[in-house]
């Protein structure tokens, strides 16, 4: 839409909630923004029929009334994407939500970040020709490298590069061929950022949760769904995995979720400690927060704006983690908004469309080649929450097909307290294979270890039917054996306190000396039982060495493993 005079403004025709029909303008085009009655609210243009212009509007729409008027925007939804958001917490649209009172009052414009200042240093000198996507200067802005990089499109001779020192965010830096840079670049949410290229060897996302990086490990620029139904903690893995993987830059979206747990995400951040920079966390993180109390329609525009963030940092060559919880009540507002427009409803309500919007936004993952020539990524990891635990409904169903690991979190583990509580028979990896070829840590031992532990697993519960039916007892020796070995590899391995100091983060070290200690374990006891040995003798050995291994040691400490391992092997040398 073009500036239009305030005479022919359109006038609002119709209000449904976050639904909005207006007459139409020449010049209206889809996706762009109108801002509507006095207060401005903002609305994005979702369809042209008939000479009516449908939008669905990012406030709460009470007040506004068929008559007032709307003012086109002339451009797309689109946000300011700048050194600030690390460390910063926004809505939906990536307004900053620091300074905001305890209520957001529709229509009340929230700063955008213009008046900081940034330290700019440049990395390039006058006259040098440079293409799209490469560097110009650095900012300061905490433990993460960010740069001014020429925009997509743009490049040829630089003609003016400022000095070091101070400058505001909408000061030109640079000047590239008549193109102007800033500190400070605006890119519409629903259009990926361009690449050179996509894929490469693949390689691994240390996660520091030992059933993930063991069983179901993600390469960087992967996507993973982590469904699960209430209290099977999806919300505290997430959590978990922001604070420990070894992502540069973690993009944390909390999308319809309740108020207080994403209070208590903000606030962990805030206080926990950075392994890797020494200090705070939630200074390479951006938050963007829009809980179920928020605008309906914010929150189906908040995991693009996530996605926009992630790539905005990818294209500088960093490993960026986009978490989105949930996308369950992302894919809520796209039913309730279909529903209000009239559209014909598919599977339990949803809209035709929602498998098309689904893989849209996973598909916004990948590892690239930047268009400076750099290796970056974004991997998406988005929590679902089927109703009832119901893994057949349609936003489970449609996301499996289109990642590339599930981390399936299985209700009955939950209940035995028993964390992460994700299911290995009911996960899978897409990635494991190719990870198999590059060993994280350079580890040639990995693909051989963790096959070994998924038939373990397997096999104790093809044999978890059997023994709830006829009874431990009934069993052969050796099939009690593989019962023993199922508990030893879930208590002893798998499962991780999250509230632990020494088992909260795990390494892969740790991981792997742990996993041999376990497997060392359960060998000597086939060896005690093929001797002869009665398998109830054996179950009777306190294990307590290995299995409190975990939680005893560090999360690099494979050398405290071991001592308990060799206290556990020889204890079993003296059962006969």
């Amino acid at each position: 839409m073009g500036a239009v005079n305030a005479e022919i403004s359109p006038r609002v025709l119709r209000v449904a909630g976050p639904l909005v029909e207006l007459e139409y303008t020449e010049g209206a085009a889809m996706h762009d923004l109108v801002f509507l009655g006095e207060a401005g609210l903002p609305g994005e243009v979702v369809a042209i029929s008939r000479g009516i212009v449908t939008a669905q509007v990012y406030e709460y729409t009470g007040g506004l009334a068929p008559g007032d008027t709307a003012r086109p925007g002339g451009r797309p939804l689109s946000v300011s994407l700048d050194p600030g958001l690390l460390g910063g917490i926004f809505d939906g649209l990536l307004r900053p939500l620091a300074g905001a009172g305890d209520w957001l009052v529709p229509g009340a414009a929230r700063a955008v970040r213009q008046d900081r200042s940034w330290s700019f240093a440049p990395r390039v000198r006058r006259g040098t020709r440079v293409s799209e996507g490469e560097g110009l200067g650095e900012v300061e802005a905490g433990p993460v490298r960010v740069r001014v990089l020429v925009p997509p499109g743009a490049g040829g001779v630089v003609e003016r590069i400022a000095g070091a020192g101070d400058y505001p965010q909408e000061a030109v830096v640079a000047m590239v061929d008549g193109t102007e840079v800033r500190i400070g670049t605006t890119w519409p949410v629903r259009r990926p950022r361009p690449v050179r290229e996509r894929g490469g060897e693949p390689e691994v996302l240390s996660t520091g949760q030992r059933v993930i990086d063991l069983l179901f490990p993600v390469a960087h620029g992967g996507t993973v769904a982590v469904p699960g139904g209430f209290g099977t903690g999806k919300t505290v893995l997430l959590q978990q995995i922001a604070k420990w993987c070894d992502a540069d830059v973690i993009v944390y979206v909390g999308c319809g979720e309740r108020g207080n747990e994403m209070a208590d995400v903000i606030a962990e951040l805030s206080e926990l400690e950075d392994p890797r920079t020494g200090g705070r966390l939630a200074e390479r993180t951006a938050t963007v927060a829009n809980t179920s109390n928020m605008p309906m329609m914010a929150r189906e525009a908040s995991i693009h704006t996530g996605a926009t963030v992630a790539e905005y940092f990818r294209d500088m060559g960093l490993d960026v983690v986009v978490i989105a919880d949930s996308t369950s009540r992302w894919a809520e507002a796209l039913r309730e908004f279909a529903s209000r427009t009239g559209e014909l409803p598919a599977e339990e309500g949803y809209p035709a469309g929602l498998a098309s919007a689904i893989a849209a936004f996973y598909e916004r993952a990948g590892a690239v080649t930047t268009l400076g020539g750099e290796r970056g990524s974004v991997t998406v990891i988005g929590a679902v929450s089927p109703p009832g635990g119901d893994m057949t409904e349609p936003v489970t169903a449609h996301t499996e097909r289109f990642v590339r690991c599930l981390w399936s979190l299985d209700r009955d583990l939950a209940y035995a307290r028993h964390y992460p509580a994700l299911s290995w028979s009911g996960s899978f990896s897409r990635d494991a294979a190719a990870l198999g070829v590059r060993p994280a840590a350079g580890d040639p031992a990995w693909p051989a270890r963790r096959a070994r532990v998924a038939a373990l697993l397997a096999e104790a519960d093809r044999l978890a039917d059997l023994v709830d039916l006829i009874g431990i007892t009934a069993l052969p020796d050796q099939e009690r054996v593989s019962v023993l070995a199922g508990r030893l590899v879930r208590d002893g391995v798998l499962q991780q306190s999250a509230l632990s100091a020494r088992d909260a983060y795990c390494g892969a070290d740790k991981t792997a000396a742990l996993v041999d200690a376990v497997l060392a374990v359960v060998d000597r006891c086939r060896e005690l039982v093929d001797s002869g040995v009665p398998a109830a003798v054996v179950e009777e050995v306190d294990f307590e060495p290995v299995l409190r291994a975990r939680e005893e040691v560090g999360p690099h400490d494979s050398e405290g493993v071991a001592a308990r391992r060799d206290a556990m092997l020889a204890r079993l040398r003296e059962v006969r």
